[in-house]
């Protein structure tokens, strides 16, 4: 195989590659976690784009010290981006499988 060949070869699987891509923003941003604290007694709603959507608190915590109410809230945030991240993770996972991008046009062709 030429190296006209694999370069053309390779900027099909770009173009595959960059296709995946916008579709996997897309889905995304429209994705939506809830990330939890508390025992679920505050949820964030937090978007593919990290946009907090909703906030929801048990009415029971608005008797409890502000601080512990603080940490609850943080720590449904920091949830929701871990859920964010691993779902961003897992569709470019999906994304790369099965892609077959040639390397062998890297090669030296002098020997």
């Amino acid at each position: 195989m030429g190296m006209s060949q694999n370069l053309n070869n390779l900027m099909q699987e770009a173009q595959k590659m960059q296709e995946r891509m916008q579709e996997a923003q897309k889905t995304l941003t429209d994705l939506v976690v809830v990330g939890r604290a508390g025992a679920g007694m505050v949820e964030m709603h937090v978007d593919g784009r990290h946009m907090i959507k909703k906030c929801k608190i048990n009415p029971t915590l608005l008797n409890e010290d502000i601080e512990m109410l603080e940490d609850l809230v943080v720590a449904a945030c920091n949830d929701a981006a871990r859920q964010i991240e691993k779902a961003s993770k897992e569709k470019i996972a999906e994304l790369t499988a099965g892609l077959n991008i040639p390397t062998d046009f890297l090669s030296d062709e002098s020997k």
